[in-house]
């Protein structure tokens, strides 16, 4: 008992531990194909719409947003939808989180910027690459991002900060990755599904673990001057303690003989959303098999000299691993 007392001690002091800024330049080869994105504001449009025959006519005029964000195939027909948009919009605490949204919101250029930027990287990655149209929308909480190849519909309201009055409807602890910095990153990891090969019969922890593992890869390697935090969702503390801990946090999974764990219930304590993985500490914060993973991941690209797309073709997770040659750094970082 005092042996498992000292280390949860130990854990939670070290969690307390900050992290370093570190400079970054974006290589200038990669922008190349960089193209002068155009964000479409239709909050703006729908909600400026004064009857139903004009919400009826933008519907048939965005069609991708009809069907993949509002919903179209839940109504009897497309003039039920503009009816239902119609009093949505006159609702007042509608129109009081659109307001917000439009104050919160007035410059997207950070987003606009950021997302091109990502998008140039992509091409030069995946040469076959052809950036989605973009649009914004305010729905009332019902979608926080819709993500495919030919549109992306971002629900900005999700976005507003933490400490706004107006917040959807989930656990407090992921509140915080859904201010505007973790867009583009949230972008970018819904495209990583695109490129992420896996083998569908492999189902334990390490498979889940190097899936994520490529994923954080790849939004590392299309957006690499964005912040880890703004990738995978800790804190920079969180970030640093992490990697004092890393040791520790090996240690649990090779004593209790994790990697190849097959039963689901096992692997999402340690891949799943959580405030914290408490199957090692109360402090380690949640889905670190993710942020190991990401590590592994990290281990194999360098010591194989492999470039993204070839990472990402890497199906067999036990292979990866082997290959990795992964071991824990002690807090180098």
């Amino acid at each position: 008992m005092y042996i498992r007392f000292f280390f949860l001690l130990l854990f939670s002091l070290l969690f307390s531990c900050q992290s370093s800024d570190t400079t970054c330049s974006l290589d200038e080869k990669r922008l190349v194909g960089r193209v002068d994105l155009d964000i479409q504001r239709l909050e703006q449009v729908f909600f400026g719409a004064k009857n139903k025959e004009e919400i009826l006519s933008l519907l048939e005029k965005y069609p991708e947003v009809t069907s993949k964000a509002l919903g179209l195939e839940t109504y009897p027909n497309m003039d039920s939808l503009a009816g239902e948009l119609v009093r949505l919009h006159l609702d007042s605490s509608m129109q009081k989180l659109n307001a917000a949204v439009a104050t919160e919101f007035a410059d997207l250029t950070d987003v606009k910027v950021e997302l091109e930027q990502a998008f140039a990287y992509l091409k030069s990655y995946y040469p076959d690459f052809k950036e989605p149209k973009v649009y914004t929308y305010v729905s009332g909480f019902g979608f926080d991002l819709i993500v495919d190849e030919e549109v992306i519909v971002i629900g900005l309201d999700y976005f507003l900060p933490i400490n706004h009055a107006f917040q959807p409807d989930i656990p407090r602890y992921l509140t915080s990755r859904y201010e505007r910095k973790y867009l583009a990153p949230m972008v970018v990891l819904a495209i990583s599904s695109r490129y992420n090969v896996i083998d569908s019969k492999e189902n334990t922890l390490l498979a889940e673990m190097v899936y994520y593992g490529k994923a954080y890869h790849f939004v590392k390697s299309i957006l690499p001057c964005t912040s880890d935090q703004y990738l995978i969702g800790y804190t920079p503390e969180q970030i640093q303690a992490c990697w004092d801990n890393e040791d520790i946090i090996w240690a649990h999974f090779i004593e209790n003989e994790l990697l190849f764990e097959t039963n689901p219930f096992e692997i999402r304590k340690y891949i799943g959303e959580a405030p914290a993985t408490d199957a090692i500490s109360a402090d380690a914060p949640g889905r670190i098999g993710r942020w190991l993973g990401w590590n592994i991941v990290e281990e194999f690209a360098i010591n194989q000299d492999l470039a993204l797309p070839e990472v990402m073709r890497e199906a067999d997770a036990k292979k990866l691993f082997k290959d990795s040659g992964y071991r824990p750094r002690g807090g180098e970082k």
